[in-house]
Order: C-alpha cells, then structure tokens, then sequence
C-alpha cells in the first residue's frame, strides 16, 4: 500500500507560535490562564493543563481572576476582552493569529466609517465571535451559505465590507462573494482566509484525486480540519475524520492500494507521525 503525507500537514505558523507561547509562560512558574481553548486540540490542552495552565471559559471566570497571566489564544478575541483583562490589572500575553489580528483591524476601520461588514464563516465560532467583537457599531452579520444572504437587510446606500474567516472554504468565499455582488451593493472584499489554510485546502483536493482512501487527522472542533475533510470527502469516498490513532480501523485500510494523508492546522507532529508510521507498517 502507498501511503502519502501531505507536506502542509501539522501546526501552521500561527498555531505553533501561540503553543509555543503558552509553554514558555508555563515553564516561568506563575499562575497562567488561556481564554478559551489555547487550539482546538484536546491532546495539547489536556498536555497543558497537566502543567498547571488554567483554562477560563467565560467573561464571568475572567473577571474573578485577580493575579496571573492571561494569554489570548490564537483564534482571538473581542476588545471587551482586552479591556476586561486591563482593568483586572492581570498580565497580558497575545497569542492571537496574526492573521486574525489583520481582521481585527479591517472591521475596526470599515466599521468606524460606517460600513456594513459581512463575516463569511461560522457565526458560532471564537474566531468569528471575536471578529465581531471588534466591529464599532451594530452594522454586521455573519454567513455561510447562499441562503443567509437572501435574508440580509442592508440599506443599498451601504457600502459593504466583506472579510472571512480564516479558516473558510476558498471556493465557497468566492462563490458567495459573487452572489452578493449581483445585487448591486458598493463592496469591499478582503480574501482573509490565511495562505495556509489555502495551500491546506488545494493540496488535499489535490491528494484526495489521486488516492483510494484519505485520513484527515484533527480535533473534532477543528473548523480548518472540518474543511479538509469536506473538501476530501468530495474527491475521495473513503475519507477518515481522526483525532488520534486511537480512532483509526488499520485493517479497513489494508484493502486500498492507496491512502492520503494530512492534518489540520493546531495537529501536534507527533500523533500524525504515529498515525503515519502505523499506516506504512
């Protein structure tokens, strides 16, 4: 059996840097916090939590911190945060996604002109749920799909600035960029899908093609992971959502010739090494 790694499988740049981050701040012996999960990776979180990282999950828990450090995690957060984490007079450490933070500042800026922004992505997500934390007035939504957009009730006067989460679809971006371009509006649009999530997203269709079958490795919150997967699964029937090689039936995959594999974006190197060397055995 031919088995294939994908080369842009693993921790992208903004997810190591932010574990990394949270290590270090571990490893000085102070009491550190994330505001939410640091990825979505329950095997880096539990990793982390055993060396005495707390996990806070609401505003309510943050405002009872009075010492400590608080480390922003990579998908970010809203400004309400920031001044919360401020006036609690706490240590801040910033581990959001660059990339995140650049939508920070378009919404910030196109909402303080008075554009109407519009987030692709999923309005239940951290990273779109900072995103909107960030806009200065009232004036955005969130879509998804095509039928989201028939329900928009924006004023034609409006200019319209369009970003997306970094993590979306390419192809899906595109498409409903397009649609809402045919009504008119004076839109702005700003591709913010990170070039990882790019790159990811065009290697696995790519390897998916060409393979009997696919094992797509990540955290089963995973939005990056969750959109490999689909995008496999449109190519390649037999398409595996793992977390771990716990999860995987090896002797199911003895019947192909060929098997892809990649991972998503907050995936440590060493349960995709181990799913890897399990498959070529």
């Amino acid at each position: 059996m031919k088995v294939t790694l994908a080369k842009t499988a693993g921790f992208c740049f903004g997810v190591k840097r932010a574990v990394d981050m949270v290590y270090k701040e571990a490893e000085k012996g102070s009491k550190v916090y994330t505001f939410g999960p640091i990825i979505h990776n329950e095997e880096v979180v539990d990793d982390l939590a055993s060396k005495g990282v707390g996990l806070i999950h609401t505003i309510e828990e943050l405002k009872g911190i009075t010492e400590g450090t608080i480390i922003i995690r990579s998908h970010g957060v809203s400004k309400e945060i920031y001044d919360i984490i401020k006036e609690q007079g706490l240590k801040l450490v910033d581990a959001t996604c660059p990339y995140v933070l650049k939508i920070h500042r378009v919404v910030k800026e196109h909402s303080e002109l008075g554009h109407y922004i519009i987030i692709v992505g999923n309005d239940s997500h951290p990273e779109v749920e900072g995103i909107k934390g960030w806009c200065e007035n009232k004036n955005h939504s969130v879509i998804k799909n095509a039928d989201e957009i028939e329900h928009l009730k924006i004023p034609e006067e409006k200019t319209i600035c369009i970003v997306s989460q970094t993590t979306y679809n390419y192809k899906k971006f595109q498409d409903l960029v397009e649609i809402i371009s045919k009504k008119g509006y004076d839109i702005i649009v700003l591709n913010t899908i990170c070039n990882a999530t790019e790159e990811r997203q065009t290697e696995v269709r790519q390897l998916a093609k060409e393979s009997d079958a696919m094992i797509i490795i990540g955290g089963k919150h995973s939005s990056n992971t969750q959109k490999l997967y689909e995008i496999s699964k449109l190519e390649c029937e037999n398409t595996y959502y793992i977390q771990t090689l716990r999860d995987l039936d090896l002797e199911k995959l003895q019947s192909f010739r060929s098997v892809g594999i990649t991972a998503g974006a907050s995936t440590p190197n060493n349960i995709i090494k181990e799913v890897h060397t399990a498959c070529q055995k």
